[in-house]
């Protein structure tokens, strides 16, 4: 007690030197901590967008990871409903589960003859209601009590609606119709509308010119008509009518030049024609992260038990941009904790030596009252802790009232994969986090005192009380 009272006064005694130095400390600790807020926070919102758009896990046919992208046809899963209930009905499984919802993915030429214009699209069919309660998901409460959901744009007895992307809406002479902002016109002076979509011996118009005389006779409806063709499992064109409820930005232009996203049943009649309606994917949406493992496990012996060739991939092998921009963050993270530590214990090591180089001939006094060399250095060491647990818990409480104001500031900006700027948000009393970054910072402010505290340990009695 008396050691600390010591070392306390000795702090004291320049405050200015020790005030800066505890400053120091406090804005590495600063800097850390937020920085780790908002990589906590960063995290759990792609995840939570990763999750609410297509669930922790998905269920495929074999080999359709590595294989099935360009032929989706070929890997789906048949029989897909009794996959689902026996998913669904597992008591394992039961407690953990959220939402079990088929999908189809498939890719086509979407064509809109009133412009004579079509392209490439890439579409997902899925079950509207189950994709609504997916996208509800928020076990981190990240959402503000407020937040209001985009529509959806199809509902469960809307099969032949849906959505588009901004771009593709734009190439296809949408804009006017979906009432899309900042969505300028094609130019005037072309002449024929280029079409990039691959040459097919069967001409799309010629497909569709059947469907639009029993559309002519049947009431008009509001939303906007493409025509979209694809090739069914055996090969065959096939083309159905899609009729487009609102042009949604998707946040990467190559997906928002080519999206369509429909009612699985309009997906299915698409690309498997008159043979069975299969699901190219079965997605498994949880009520919390932490059972992912648990309930992969339980799926792959599931299969195993009922020798069902399907397999279980979950959210962080599906979505690589998830993986790359968590590892960024993370390694972004290590190297501002790096810089931060060297500058703390830099100037930790700095003040404790010019500390010891004023206090010469008090070291030597001491020395001579019979105090050891290793009480000599306990007092330096203990010196430079509490300058670090002065600094460190500065550092924590200015961190949190920042980070408070930081969240209720309105600061916006656009990160990646969204599609519109969305407020500047940390994660508030991270407690784990404040308690590491503390901890850190007090060892490495007391680290930083062990070098001066030897060399004044060091110090020969006589030729300390003779220094001038």
């Amino acid at each position: 007690m008396m050691l600390s009272k010591i070392a306390f006064r000795n702090i004291l005694r320049n405050g200015r030197r020790s005030l800066m130095t505890a400053s120091a400390i406090a804005v590495g600790g600063i800097a850390m901590i937020l920085f780790g807020e908002y990589n906590d926070f960063a995290f759990l919102g792609l995840q939570t967008q990763t999750v609410t758009a297509s669930g922790h896990m998905s269920v495929f046919a074999k080999g359709y990871f590595e294989f099935g992208s360009g032929n989706p046809s070929g890997y789906s899963i048949s029989k897909y409903k009794d996959v689902i209930r026996l998913i669904e009905n597992d008591p394992e499984l039961k407690p953990m589960v959220n939402v079990v919802t088929p999908t189809v993915s498939l890719f086509g030429i979407a064509g809109n003859f009133s412009v004579d214009a079509s392209k490439t699209f890439f579409g997902t069919g899925f079950v509207p209601s189950d994709r609504d309660r997916m996208r509800h998901w928020d076990e981190y409460r990240l959402r503000p009590a407020n937040y209001v959901f985009s529509p959806l744009g199809v509902g469960d007895k809307e099969i032949n609606k849906g959505i588009v992307g901004v771009g593709l809406a734009r190439v296809l002479g949408l804009c006017e119709a979906l009432k899309v902002a900042n969505c300028p016109p094609p130019p005037k002076e072309a002449a024929p509308v280029v079409n990039n979509a691959p040459a097919l011996s069967v001409d799309l118009a010629e497909l569709t010119a059947r469907d639009r005389t029993a559309a002519a006779a049947s009431a008009a409806p509001v939303e906007p008509r493409l025509d979209l063709l694809g090739a069914t499992a055996n090969g065959a064109p096939n083309v159905v009518n899609f009729y487009v409820t609102e042009a949604q930005s998707q946040g990467v232009k190559e997906l928002d030049d080519a999206f369509v996203g429909m009612h699985i049943a309009l997906a299915q009649e698409l690309l498997y024609g008159r043979g069975e309606h299969k699901a190219v994917a079965i997605q498994i949406q949880l009520h919390r992260t932490e059972d992912l493992e648990r309930a992969k496990a339980r799926l792959n012996r599931l299969f195993a038990e009922h020798s069902l060739p399907l397999e279980v991939r979950d959210f962080t092998e599906l979505s690589a941009s998830y993986v790359q921009i968590r590892n960024f963050l993370t390694v972004m993270f290590g190297f501002l904790t790096v810089i931060m530590l060297m500058i703390v214990i830099f100037t930790v090591v700095n003040t404790m030596t010019m500390s010891v180089m004023e206090r010469v001939n008090e070291i030597g006094t001491a020395r001579a009252m019979g105090i050891r060399r290793s009480g000599i250095r306990r007092l330096f060491v203990l010196e430079g802790f509490l300058l670090g647990v002065i600094g460190a818990t500065a550092g924590a409480v200015l961190a949190t009232l920042l980070s408070i104001w930081f969240n209720n500031a309105g600061i916006m900006y656009t990160p990646p994969g969204q599609a519109h700027p969305v407020p500047v948000r940390l994660l508030t009393n991270d407690w784990v986090l404040i308690y590491r970054v503390w901890i850190g910072l007090v060892i490495i402010a007391t680290v930083g005192a062990l070098v001066p505290a030897g060399r004044a340990a060091r110090m020969k009695v006589v030729d300390a009380l003779r220094h001038v």
